[in-house]
């Protein structure tokens, strides 16, 4: 089972993924660790990824499925994948439907994990760390024993940059034009399997394997 994963920041993709790992002894493909690992194996389309990502630019979408195509074909893949992060636009679907198709493969499920703005923002702009061990913590949904102070170690609890409302806003605006379109893409194609993603870690992946099957 070949599936590719959507949700915006803040949809609980992440915590959804490890749970789908399990249940379906598949990998999960995100393109970032597989950039940084071919980076570091300096593998031919690595150093070729490293100069576009050493000059600040965008690494161009065949390079990207390059990757994406030597990463499936190894053997963790024959039962199937979970591709996290890629693709992030139509055109990038676009390619990687060509290149599945000349490897007889393709795109079984499309979950999209689906999740109101403003709760979105609300989890996000929750979120505190702890300057000293790191310890992460939500003002709502797991909130300190005191507040500003971390429980294990007694350090400083800190928002960071990357979570305040001006930010998630901008975010889940890119994330909005990015991918509203690809997710009409994959409907038209009857792939797309839409997710509530309200409600408890459990019903949500409930949902999920209910339309998985």
């Amino acid at each position: 089972m070949n599936i590719v994963l959507l949700g915006p920041p803040g949809a609980g993709k992440g915590t959804q993924a490890k749970r789908m790992i399990e249940r379906y002894g598949i990998p999960q493909i995100s393109t970032g660790d597989m950039l940084r690992a071919a980076v570091a194996e300096k593998t031919a389309l690595g150093l070729e990824a490293k100069k576009y990502m050493d000059a600040g630019q965008l690494v161009p979408d065949s390079v990207v499925v390059g990757l994406v195509k030597e990463r499936i074909q190894k053997d963790d893949c024959k039962k199937g994948y979970m591709l996290d992060g890629f693709p992030r636009n139509v055109s990038q679907a676009e390619t990687l439907d060509k290149m599945l198709s000349e490897l007889g493969q393709k795109i079984d499920h499309v979950v999209c994990i689906e999740v109101p703005e403003e709760e979105l923002i609300q989890r996000l702009t929750g979120r505190r760390t702890c300057r000293k061990c790191g310890a992460g913590y939500h003002v709502m949904f797991d909130p300190p024993k005191k507040e500003g102070v971390c429980d294990k170690c007694g350090g400083e609890l800190y928002q960071r940059d990357d979570d305040n409302v001006q930010t998630v806003t901008s975010r889940l605006k890119v994330y909005k034009e990015q991918t509203e379109p690809l997710i009409a893409y994959y409907e038209k194609q009857g792939k797309l399997r839409r997710i509530n993603g309200l409600g408890s870690i459990d019903e949500i992946f409930n949902r999920i394997v209910a339309v998985l099957g």
